[in-house]
């Protein structure tokens, strides 16, 4: 039987998403630590429910973890970083957030004038439950000792070199077709529906047998209860592709897409495409919050 180096782990914080990633490292037999402060009972279940020991504050969380994971919306990734630092954390920090590479080292360069290590991660996949599926990609100094954490769960790794910011790179790039895609859809659709046509519309996409009328609809309907989420990513790639000397306006345009779908949030049920469709084409304000 394989051996595995036993680490204490901080998760920061245990959503829908962190919570696969804690208990892939429990699998191999790490301690997997949660602050329970401030946070929700909904996190609170989860965190009981998969063996993670609630040490109560981020103060005692830092003092007592080797490793420190974030997983968290985009626009707090630097602010998460900061609060670590604060504390004074000298171990390995790792940024698994959906953000640009700059931001990435801007993340490091906060948490390692502290004397910490920094890691920079991409999670490529959905929550990591089923093996095969999610993949953590991994650069930075450290990036082995952090993949070995995983080496007994389903979440899968990869180390792709020791720059920081290459693995959000990456995350970028791969995020930047696939919710990109799906959001220029929901635009579509959306147009369609506006200028009468979208019947006219579904039945071209569904000659010859084609099921791509009814994929589409699939993708854009299921993505609404992700959609607040990725109003940040989006961002995140629009200044990903700027810094690559290459457009970044379709992503933010992605953005108001995802902003106009961020009111299913917490929905108890996928809603149908009409409702989409209407918050679609609804007024917006001239600002969209992220």
């Amino acid at each position: 039987m394989q051996e595995y180096t036993i680490h204490t782990i901080g998760i920061l914080h245990p959503g829908q998403m962190g919570i696969s990633v804690a208990a892939s490292a429990r699998a191999g037999g790490n301690t997997v630590l949660w602050a329970s402060e401030g946070r929700s009972s909904q996190t609170a279940g989860r965190a009981a429910q998969h063996g993670l020991e609630d040490a109560g504050t981020l103060a005692e969380l830092c003092r007592r973890a080797e490793i420190i994971l974030s997983v968290c919306p985009p626009h707090a990734a630097e602010a998460v970083a900061q609060a670590v630092a604060d504390q004074g954390f000298e171990g390995i920090y790792v940024d698994a957030n959906a953000i640009a590479p700059q931001r990435a080292q801007a993340v490091a360069a906060t948490v390692t004038q502290r004397g910490a290590t920094c890691v920079d991660g991409g999670i490529i996949g959905g929550p990591a439950w089923k093996p095969g599926t999610t993949w953590l990609y991994l650069s930075g100094p450290q990036a082995e000792t952090v993949a070995a954490c995983f080496a007994a769960g389903p979440l899968g790794t990869e180390v792709i070199g020791d720059a920081v910011g290459k693995a959000s790179a990456l995350k970028m790039c791969y995020a930047a077709y696939t919710k990109g895609t799906t959001a220029l859809l929901a635009a579509i659709l959306g147009a369609a529906e506006q200028l009468d046509v979208r019947a006219e519309l579904e039945a071209e996409w569904a000659r010859n047998g084609s099921t791509f009328a009814l994929d589409s609809e699939r993708r854009v309907r299921e993505v609404t209860a992700k959609a607040w989420r990725f109003v940040g990513e989006m961002h995140e790639i629009a200044a990903t592709f700027e810094a690559a000397q290459m457009p970044g306006g379709f992503h933010q345009a992605a953005a108001e897409i995802y902003t106009r779908l961020a009111q299913f949030k917490d929905a108890s049920e996928m809603p149908g495409l009409e409702a989409v469709l209407d918050a679609l084409g609804a007024t917006q304000p001239d600002s969209a919050t992220q």
